[in-house]
């Protein structure tokens, strides 16, 4: 994405990937790269991080690997203190990290329901709050920052998926956490948006062989609407400061196709003006629901 002076509309600005050693967050690192950004890789695995640093820095890029755990609060705040001391600055940051432990509700375990909450949400929360202390800062010195945040949720968290009930609630909550976040920040120059992505990654491959067959690339050369790849134009923009118009916002992507969601407003609506009583309701409930539009269905349901 060029600007009119040829460098990328990036250029100069610092950003952070999170789950950036494989997949999305891998293609995302590369797409600002490529925009003339300098990037801190964050991943758990060092070997993964510090191969993606190397493909950057061989396409004479900059970039510097950030080896944690995105929701440990001392990680979180280490990856933000790297992007200051190599680059002196922070710009973006794209939450991205994530796994799964698919299982239906009725058979998950504690652990399972914990582990995920905590990478995609705390983690979420965790880089959030530490990026948005420096720009607070940074805007307080009279130095704000044209900041960008872009969280990922994803369809199971703005429609749910049957069997991945931690996931999606957990993705539910990042949605909201991106609409809430983009309240509070957007006095210190900083906007928050996300997106809710499909491609092909290490966890759409390990769901099955059914999912994988979807997801693969086409054998005839024609578009792969399921390369990582094609989410970053999105998330590089979002990550500009063309984007400074847009805040609190989700969007759907998939290949090469872009929709704006917009979840929970308000429908029918009746009131009363006193309190209802039970046996009246049924009659009520259903006349507002026939007024409602039908909810999406939930992935996966019969």
């Amino acid at each position: 994405m060029l600007s009119d002076n040829g460098h990328g509309s990036n250029a100069g600005r610092v950003a952070i990937v999170t789950g950036a050693g494989q997949g999305i967050g891998r293609a995302h690192a590369l797409a600002f790269a490529a925009d003339d950004a300098a990037v801190v890789v964050n991943d758990y695995a060092e070997d993964a991080a510090a191969a993606v640093v190397d493909e950057i820095t061989a396409s004479g890029g900059r970039a510097v690997a950030s080896v944690g755990d995105v929701a440990d609060w001392d990680a979180g705040a280490a990856m933000v203190a790297t992007a200051l001391d190599e680059f002196g600055g922070l710009d973006i940051l794209v939450n991205n990290a994530g796994f799964v432990r698919d299982r239906m509700l009725v058979a998950m375990s504690e652990d399972e329901w914990d582990a995920v909450v905590r990478v995609h949400l705390k983690g979420h929360f965790v880089g959030l709050r530490h990026a948005a202390a420096y720009w607070r800062a940074e805007s307080k010195a009279g130095s704000t920052r044209q900041a960008r945040v872009i969280n990922t949720s994803s369809g199971a968290g703005l429609f749910g998926s049957v069997g991945q009930g931690n996931y999606s609630a957990a993705k539910a909550g990042i949605a909201e956490l991106t609409v809430q976040a983009a309240a509070e920040l957007g006095a210190y120059g900083v906007t928050v948006n996300a997106i809710a992505p499909s491609a092909r990654t290490q966890m759409t491959l390990g769901a099955g062989e059914a999912m994988a067959a979807q997801m693969a690339a086409p054998d005839d050369g024609s578009f792969d609407a399921m390369d990582p790849a094609n989410i970053s134009a999105l998330v590089v923009w979002l990550g500009s400061v063309e984007s400074s118009n847009v805040t609190g916002r989700v969007f759907e992507i998939e290949g090469g196709k872009i929709t704006v969601v917009d979840g929970w407003q308000r429908a029918a609506s009746i009131d009363k003006g006193a309190r209802w009583e039970p046996a009246e309701l049924t009659t009520v409930v259903d006349d507002l629901l026939a007024k409602t539009p039908a909810p999406v269905p939930v992935y996966g349901a019969r």
